[in-house]
């Protein structure tokens, strides 16, 4: 294990984006390339034709670690034959609660992530990046900012890298603070100016994102994936993890556990091995409840379920989600009906208003409960009507902000009906 500091512990065995984190300092490029930094960037800019990069990423199996799971090859092949200027997008607003991996990758290893971008656009056309970063990360932006002038300095960015007429820059943008520009549209317009509201789809971002430009919108754990596969190959990368989930995923794990924080393992790990393994077990020695996995946008799961594999088609036939990897830990003297109205809060706070269904359905399901809560008596089926709810939310809500509702209310109500069902009698 290596401590970071007083809350992230790292078990490196299986580190592929974290492999240099709290190894190196994040302020010396000359630390990274000690490490063989930049040494996938010289080989692909030397030996490979952009196409050659897209096809080794699209045999590694590569899938998108915002949450979604969307294979990176096969977005990006959306984006290659497209003429004109193009552009590479760093989604770093990590705003998923009790989510903190892009942090640690930004603050601890910043020029895996550049040379990924690079890798990118080098793969897909591109000559420009951004990355926007969260605005409350303000050691991620200063990291990122060093970094990037670093890169320029030593030749890594800008005008004709190692010589090879292809030319890279990186600007950083700072969010400010809305959970909803973490989806990509919403962040584009969050990015070109204006208020963060999602864009209806299609058109995609890969074919018309920033300023009406094709853009690939990538993850800061799935650009940080890309020199590594470079470098080692995918065949290397697919021996990794599962037959259809290649590779690791960064998991932040809280809650009632031991030993929080963020550990990189490999697909098809345990949830089990993820709370007793890394988390050490249970704070007191107290009986697991639930787990809250994905964040708010998640699913609640008892401790039945201990032995689901975290890897994407697992969860799908379990309907869960992995999400963004946020692991949180509830003891047995949890109350799921207070979380539950705490998730709920959190949408209903973090809703950006623009469609109806998002901004009218998350104040109709926190009201319901809050009468459960003060035992008011209700007409009809109380948990029936949060239920339909949100699921219309889900059929017509504009992006995954109001689509996401349904997946923790729906699933605290399979695994907790009882309890749910009691409450305020």
């Amino acid at each position: 294990m290596k401590t970071i500091n007083d809350n992230i512990m790292l078990d490196s065995k299986y580190a592929i984006v974290l492999e240099n984190v709290g190894k190196i300092d994040p302020m010396k490029i000359s630390d990274y390339i000690e490490n063989n930094g930049y040494e996938a960037l010289r080989k692909a800019l030397s030996d490979m034709k952009p196409n050659e990069v897209v096809e080794s990423v699209k045999k590694s199996g590569l899938r998108g670690r915002g949450g979604a799971g969307f294979p990176t090859g096969l977005k990006w092949s959306i984006t290659v034959p497209l003429k004109g200027e193009k552009f590479i997008l760093c989604n770093a607003d990590e705003g998923e609660p009790g989510t903190f991996k892009d942090r640690l990758i930004m603050e601890g290893d910043p020029h895996k992530l550049i040379e990924g971008m690079i890798l990118a656009g080098y793969a897909v056309g591109a000559h420009k990046g951004y990355i926007y970063i969260r605005g409350e990360y303000k050691n991620s932006i200063e990291t990122m900012k060093h970094a990037i002038e670093e890169a320029r300095k030593n030749g890594y960015l800008g005008e004709n890298i190692f010589n090879s007429g292809f030319s890279f820059d990186i600007k950083v943008n700072m969010g400010a603070g809305a959970y909803v520009c973490g989806e990509e549209t919403a962040l584009i317009e969050s990015l070109e100016g204006k208020r963060g509201n999602p864009r209806i789809k299609p058109p995609f971002p890969g074919i018309k994102g920033v300023w009406n430009k094709p853009t690939v919108v990538n993850n800061v754990e799935t650009l940080a994936n890309i020199p590594a596969i470079i470098d080692k190959g995918a065949e290397w990368f697919t021996s990794i993890g599962t037959e259809k989930s290649p590779g690791t995923k960064v998991f932040s794990i809280l809650g009632h556990v031991n030993n929080p924080g963020a550990v990189e393992a490999p697909f098809g790990t345990t949830l089990r091995e993820l709370i007793y393994e890394y988390g050490k077990g249970i704070k007191g020695g107290k009986e697991i409840k639930a787990v809250l996995i994905g964040g708010a946008a998640g699913v609640f799961l008892p401790k039945s379920k201990l032995n689901l594999k975290m890897d994407y088609e697992t969860l799908k036939e379990n309907n869960a989600v992995l999400g963004s990897g946020a692991i949180l830990v509830m003891d047995e003297d949890t109350d799921i009906f207070d979380m539950l109205v705490n998730v709920m809060e959190f949408f209903k706070e973090e809703s950006c208003g623009q469609c109806s269904p998002c901004r009218i359905g998350n104040p109709m399901i926190l009201n319901i409960l809050d009468k459960i809560k003060r035992k008011k008596d209700l007409k009809g089926n109380k948990w029936e009507i949060i239920l339909k709810t949100a699921s219309a939310m889900k059929e017509t809500s504009l992006c995954a902000l109001g689509q996401s509702a349904i997946m923790p209310i729906s699933s605290a109500y399979t695994y907790f009906k009882d309890e749910l069902e009691n409450q305020g009698e």
